[in-house]
């Protein structure tokens, strides 16, 4: 595979939040459980939602549409160190696709409703896929350097 091989990948639909800059949007979901959005799929996709009814949380993958320059080590917003591009969850990076889990509160044809959201309101996504906690969860697993950091705000300024 070459480095300069290229992709096609469309989105299957839009994340609506409340979310309409940067600075309004919490740098992860899990730490705003209430964030409440909602997921419309278009048309053609939304036959794919049967059966997502039964679970809790779903994985949204989707792009970051609105990052800025990717920089391949910089400082994340819960530190202050800089770190790794692929050592942080931070949106500026060379592909643009983010991923978040997210709590499924609802669906009403092809829309999901959704808690615990981070991201832009506009914000095309290119996939969901179910949260399975007997695949997805492995509560031995390190953290790395996010080991003992703790949340807080965004630092103004830093994208």
């Amino acid at each position: 595979m070459k480095s300069d091989q290229k992709f096609k990948i469309r989105p299957i639909g839009i994340i609506r939040t409340g979310f309409k800059d940067k600075s309004s949007a919490p740098v992860q979901g899990a730490f705003t459980d209430a964030a409440p959005g909602y997921v419309e799929i278009f048309d053609e996709f939304s036959e794919g939602l049967k059966d997502i009814d039964g679970f809790t949380h779903i994985y949204l993958i989707y792009v970051f549409d609105r990052a800025g320059n990717v920089q391949l080590v910089r400082k994340p917003f819960l530190d202050d160190t800089p770190r790794g591009l692929f050592s942080t969850r931070h949106p500026c990076r060379p592909n643009s696709i983010g991923i978040t889990v997210v709590r499924l509160t609802g669906r009403s044809g092809r829309f999901l409703e959704i808690e615990g959201i981070d991201v832009l309101d506009g914000t095309p996504l290119i996939d969901i896929k179910p949260y399975i906690k007997r695949f997805d969860s492995f509560p031995d697993a390190s953290e790395g350097w996010l080991e003992n950091v703790e949340a807080r705000e965004k630092p103004e300024n830093r994208e």
